[in-house]
């Protein structure tokens, strides 16, 4: 028995070793947010029937090995080879060994220290035998409750950076352009150093240095002397991110890009995210906000309520303070109404939003730049990498890769864009759907189903998550649409390299990384 007890016991322990990678992976992949360890694992061992089976039989091999110690074995396995799907080594999402990652990693192994503890002193050897079987299934409640645990270290760590980061931008004092919005930040961003750069030094945050950790590093890592302008890229998940950032990168123009969907499932609604997004102007002394979005429209007179200067920006109304229009030749810039000239540019690379060049365009004149001058930097917008590139693939065919959006407006301009591609040819959108969409999320995609039914002749739905809601809606739009499944988009890469040709079009919409069913 006692033998028996001692193999039952290592076998679960190192299972719980092993399969604690594929959870400190989602972790780290999740920004180290407490709770959402949990909650994919929740949404993976749902994810099939199979899986779900799985994790049942899992589970009363736990409850049984609290009589029998040689049952500890079946949870085990079950954490062993399940969820499907979800590696231990990854393969778009690597683990990265990073400070903070062992940090993680050694309180965690205290934590399961203690789990252990509790069940010897409890019922000695077999309560241990019974804590090591709960151990391999809750690993992601213990990295959660391990993440919770190191909080208040890894505030204090990232306090030293902001502390330094602070310091450099008070002897440097570049002009602070902030930029947020639940979607176009990234393009947005682009857009304005392309436009100032050429008469003020300038700076820009890289694309995915959005937070606390990324702006303080952007700071302490790229702010030379003689930097005039420092153009940062603000997201949040939730109420009081952006404003702790302002606190101590106070943006003198504030640029709010849109209001939509993107992580409802974090901010719950859109007044939530819009009072987020907008605690960017608190410390501005401008705000510049796209007005073709209803929501920051009505901002824009509660802020000149407030006394706040409001630049209004937009893609599609002329009298607006700012407006980038798109015409049959290229991009039209309008200053309250007035024409200030149009800029060549070809159809297929006008940007999907110009609104976010809007919004671009006047803080380059809150700047102090000529307007005509700025005119002529729209013909040669930079494109954001993944966000509507469009190219031609050694086969012949069109390829619009916008593997970098995940919102509902984008995937409208996407399938916009491919319906004006590939006459009379084939037309292909591969997608794995959207996501963080909060309760909106079925509906969201079903709706991006149905009207890719009526743009595309073949629709390829890459991995679980958004499955059921894709092909409901594509089925609703056209029955007879070929609709194709596959788990990982390299497959769906190789469908498309083998059935497209000259003359035919495919749009990856979206990509999510491994960590996702």
């Amino acid at each position: 028995m006692t033998v028996t007890a001692i193999v039952s016991l290592l076998v679960a322990l190192g299972a719980t070793g092993a399969a604690s990678l594929r959870w400190l992976r989602i972790a780290q992949r999740e920004h180290y947010l407490a709770g959402a360890t949990t909650r994919f694992g929740l949404r993976w061992w749902r994810s099939t029937p199979l899986d779900l089976a799985l994790a049942l039989a899992g589970a009363a091999g736990i409850a049984v090995s609290g009589f029998v110690a040689a049952f500890a074995v079946v949870p085990a396995v079950v954490a062993l080879v399940a969820p499907r799907g979800l590696g231990i080594r990854g393969r778009t999402s690597k683990l990265k060994w990073t400070r903070r990652l062992v940090t993680l990693s050694l309180a965690l192994a205290v934590l399961d220290g203690l789990a252990l503890a509790v069940g010897a002193l409890s019922a000695g050897l077999h309560g241990a035998v019974f804590a090591a079987a709960c151990l391999t299934l809750l690993n992601p409640g213990v990295i959660d409750a391990a993440l919770l645990a190191t909080r208040p270290l890894e505030n204090r760590i990232a306090s030293s950076f902001v502390r330094e980061a602070t310091a450099r931008l008070q002897s440097i004092d570049p002009i602070v352009v902030a930029v947020t919005g639940s979607y176009g930040k990234t393009s947005t961003k682009g857009y304005i150093a392309h436009l100032v750069s050429t008469e003020r030094a300038t700076v820009a945050s890289p694309r995915s240095y959005n937070n606390r950790a990324g702006l303080s590093r952007t700071v302490n890592e790229h702010l030379v002397a003689g930097t005039e302008v420092l153009v940062a890229e603000m997201g949040a998940y939730g109420p009081g991110e952006i404003a702790a950032l302002c606190s101590w990168m106070s943006p003198r123009i504030a640029v709010i890009t849109a209001i939509g969907p993107a992580h409802l499932e974090r901010f719950k609604s859109l007044e939530r995210t819009l009072a987020a997004k907008a605690e960017i102007t608190t410390r501005a002394g401008v705000a510049i906000l796209n007005v073709d979005d209803e929501r920051l429209a009505g901002l824009a007179f509660r802020l000149e309520a407030e006394g706040k200067r409001v630049l209004r920006a937009s893609g599609s109304n002329s009298s607006a303070d700012v407006a980038v229009l798109a015409t049959s030749g290229g991009l039209e810039l309008r200053l309250a109404g007035e024409l200030i000239g149009a800029e060549a540019v070809a159809e297929s690379e006008l940007p999907a939003a110009t609104s976010n060049v809007a919004c671009a365009v006047a803080v380059a004149l809150e700047l102090g730049l000529d307007p005509k001058s700025v005119l002529t930097r729209l013909g040669n917008l930079p494109v954001p990498a993944n966000r509507l590139q469009r190219y031609v693939a050694g086969g012949g065919f069109v390829v619009l890769d916008d593997t970098f959006n995940s919102n509902p407006a984008g995937a409208r301009l996407a399938l916009a864009r491919l319906a004006a591609e590939a006459p009379g040819g084939r037309r292909v959108l591969v997608t794995p759907g959207m996501i963080e969409l909060g309760r909106t999320q079925t509906e969201e995609n079903a709706a991006l189903g149905e009207a890719s039914a009526a743009v595309v002749s073949d629709l390829v739905i890459v991995g679980r998550t958004n499955r059921r809601a894709l092909g409901a809606g594509a089925r609703r739009g056209n029955a007879r649409l070929s609709i194709v499944e596959v788990d990982r988009l390299g497959e769906a890469v190789a469908w498309v390299r083998e059935r497209l040709g000259p003359g035919d079009a495919v749009l990856y919409e979206n990509d999510l990384p491994d960590h996702f069913p």
